[in-house]
């Protein structure tokens, strides 16, 4: 059995058509449907005991942002494999399946997570996929590129995938204790294919299963990147030599003071009120 495990959090809009997607297109699998609801403060929950009475629904008393939230709804899953989706995904065909199958064909070659396509409303495909953040490739991304994912037409193995939509075996998201709790929101999904990494496991992209991803259902920008820079941070602290880390924090204060002044001499509100809250946590 699949148990696909939703988050949730003031996403009263979006919750319906992903819900109402999975049980119009997931087929030839067995599955259950648990949403985590981090304490929303809109009628999310309402919707879905009234209009979904077979979903189970958690209800936390606060947020637990994503790692947490996502252990929680593990911890009450049935299925030997788990499939983590965001709330502001939609399925449009039938090809979960086959995703799955994958999973299980592959787990003699310690294939521990597989990752799908999360496409936008262009049906341009986002970062479902990365390579692991050495201090090179932050440095790029913070001051020089897009972090644009190249293409691929086949399952193909990678460093590591989005967790709004991540296939897992549940005995090893168990045994290596799931998210950490250390991440609020973002960073933890690369965090966890790391962790596999090292002990010899091997995650992968499959680039056939595709959802249609919306975007940022339950945050804003300005929260996402505070949230990535103090992500980073962890996970340097957590797995990096100190002078890596260092290093890092460096950077992101370079980058981060550079908006705030650039924000300052253009009259640019949103630099300004999006790093400024990034310098104070990064300091």
């Amino acid at each position: 059995m699949v148990s696909i495990i939703i988050l949730s959090y003031n996403t009263s809009g979006l919750i319906s058509a992903c819900l109402r997607s999975i049980f119009t297109y997931v087929k030839g699998i067995e599955f259950e449907v648990i949403v985590v609801d981090n304490n929303s403060h809109d009628q999310t929950v309402h919707i879905i005991k009234t209009t979904f009475p077979n979903v189970r629904v958690i209800e936390s008393k606060t947020n637990l942002g994503f790692g947490k939230g996502v252990n929680l709804g593990a911890s009450h899953a049935k299925g030997d494999v788990l499939l983590f989706l965001n709330s502001d995904t939609e399925f449009f065909d039938e090809s979960l399946s086959s995703m799955v199958n994958f999973l299980r064909d592959s787990k003699d070659q310690k294939v521990a997570v597989v990752g799908g396509s999360l496409i936008n409303k262009n049906n341009a495909t986002s970062s479902s996929y990365n390579s692991f953040y050495h201090l090179g490739r932050v440095f790029s991304l913070l001051f020089h590129e897009k972090d644009v994912s190249k293409i691929l037409k086949k399952p193909t193995r990678v460093d590591w995938v989005s967790g709004g939509f991540m296939l897992i075996w549940k005995d090893i998201f168990e045994k290596f204790h799931g998210f950490d709790k250390g991440y609020f929101m973002y960073i933890e999904d690369m965090d966890l294919c790391f962790r596999l990494s090292k002990k010899g496991f091997y995650t992968f992209f499959y680039p056939e299963t595709k959802v249609r991803h919306i975007g940022q259902g339950s945050s804003n920008r300005s929260f996402a990147i505070i949230q990535i820079y103090k992500g980073l941070l962890y996970f340097y602290k957590s797995h990096k030599p100190t002078w890596q880390y260092l290093l890092l924090k460096i950077m992101l204060i370079t980058k981060a003071t550079s908006a705030v002044i650039i924000g300052i001499l253009t009259g640019n509100t949103y630099l300004r009120k999006t790093y400024v809250p990034a310098l104070r946590e990064i300091l």
